[in-house]
């Protein structure tokens, strides 16, 4: 007699991104010695001479989760999908030397629009020097997908990980933040107001800049080159794509560290500013939550302070506390609140 056994089937909502990738992979062995990191940090790194690295990263694309195609032009999708990839690369202090590029599409897709996507992707490799080197091409049933894996050739000391922040490091951030978020509560808005009334035209020029980060994001790369003028090395540094909140909480637990990060040093755009009044959602959500900037958060010793200050566009929003705990956000109010890791996640649990 055959006995059933129920099966436990658990859902993913129940878990977070990071959750599920330690679950899936933590009983995976290292068989390597040359893997100085693998999982935990925007690039897996492995020895490959006495004074040189290999680093490698991947990021998925896939239609109706990371872009619609009702607003993304196909050369913008392209370009964006390599920048994302360069800027995992960049979070390390390195710079990219070659990609790899696999795209599943069906009968829905044509010819033209995966042409488009490649020169799209070519305008980036063509910004920054990155060789195309390969890839792989598929059917799928439905949706586009798009898989970029990139790499970089680079010098091991000049290397960064998430894992380097000393105790009263500064905490600086590139550029303005929340941009992207705000560009894409306007497209979802006109995209609404177009399902409805496909008569209506829509008028985003007020809304340029907040569009564009969403469409069209750079990698600062410029930040590397700026290091390097200056001699100058962050201790800890990773890209903004889910969040600025998500990203120091990464900071905090990689280096075993708290932090403060002060509310009234965090910058954003006057446009990104309009669309919080416009859809009465809170300035302050835009800049902790909003993910896909790709600008830089950095740590760097506090000796380092004029030299960091140089470049007008970074910003000291915090500082790295002694003991490890969650990092705080200290309000307008003088008063602290947990910052908690409420940015973007796949499968629903923050």
């Amino acid at each position: 007699m055959i006995e059933n056994k129920e099966v436990k089937f658990t859902p993913l909502i129940q878990f977070n991104e990071f959750e599920l990738i330690h679950e899936w992979t933590k009983n995976f062995k290292q068989y390597h010695p040359n893997l100085l990191k693998g999982i935990g940090d925007d690039c897996a790194v492995q020895q490959i001479s006495e004074n040189q690295v290999l680093l490698t990263s991947t990021d998925l694309l896939v239609e109706g989760v990371h872009f619609d195609l009702s607003y993304t032009p196909p050369i913008h999708l392209g370009y964006k999908s390599a920048m994302v990839n360069f800027s995992d690369i960049i979070a390390m202090n390195a710079m990219p030397t070659s990609i790899t590029v696999s795209i599943a599409c069906s009968n829905f897709h044509s010819f033209e629009l995966i042409q488009q996507i490649y020169q799209g992707i070519q305008i980036a490799c063509d910004e920054l020097q990155v060789d195309l080197i390969g890839g792989d091409t598929s059917s799928s049933r439905k949706d586009l997908i798009i898989s970029i894996t990139v790499n970089s050739i680079f010098d091991k000391e000049k290397i960064v990980y998430r894992s380097g922040a000393k105790h009263a490091d500064l905490i600086c951030v590139t550029g303005d933040l929340g941009a992207a978020y705000a560009g894409l509560q306007i497209l979802e808005r006109e995209k609404q107001v177009f399902l409805q009334n496909p008569n209506v035209q829509p008028d985003l020029n007020e809304y340029d800049y907040v569009i564009e980060r969403q469409l069209r994001p750079r990698a600062r790369y410029d930040m590397i080159r700026f290091f390097n003028e200056n001699q100058l090395q962050p201790s800890s540094m990773i890209d903004i794509s889910d969040g600025l909140s998500n990203e120091i909480n990464h900071l905090s637990k990689a280096s075993k560290l708290g932090a403060v990060i002060y509310q009234d040093k965090l910058y954003s755009d006057y446009q990104t500013q309009k669309v919080s009044e416009l859809l009465n959602i809170p300035l302050t959500t835009f800049m902790l939550y909003g993910g896909e900037d790709y600008e830089l958060i950095f740590t760097i010793s506090p000796q380092k302070y004029n030299e960091v200050t140089k470049n007008k566009d970074i910003r000291i929003i915090g500082y790295m506390t002694e003991q490890f705990s969650e990092p705080m956000l200290l309000q307008l109010d003088e008063s602290y609140i947990p910052l908690k890791p409420y940015g973007y996640h796949h499968f629903g649990k923050s």
